[in-house]
């Protein structure tokens, strides 16, 4: 799996650990960051408030976060 695009600062506890496996930790964390950010994880987290009505569906929150802004009184809230 190739890795994204990005930079991690990554402290270790052992200063003895060898490059192989300072490698296998930072692709770790990059499988435990790819699952993460997900939309779907984003979706799941989020929901979608119209005027008087909330939805958790999917789709209606991928339609929303595609535009530039949100339409007047739109709002997007994470629920944690």
């Amino acid at each position: 799996m190739g890795n994204p695009n990005r930079n991690l600062l990554v402290l270790l506890r052992n200063q003895f650990m060898n490059r192989q496996a300072i490698e296998q930790e930072v692709e770790s964390i990059n499988d435990i960051l790819l699952q993460t950010e997900s939309l779907q994880q984003f979706c799941i987290a989020h929901e979608l408030v119209d005027r008087n009505h909330i939805t958790s569906k999917s789709k209606k929150i991928l339609n929303a976060i595609r535009m530039a802004e949100l339409k007047p009184f739109r709002f997007l809230i994470c629920k944690n």
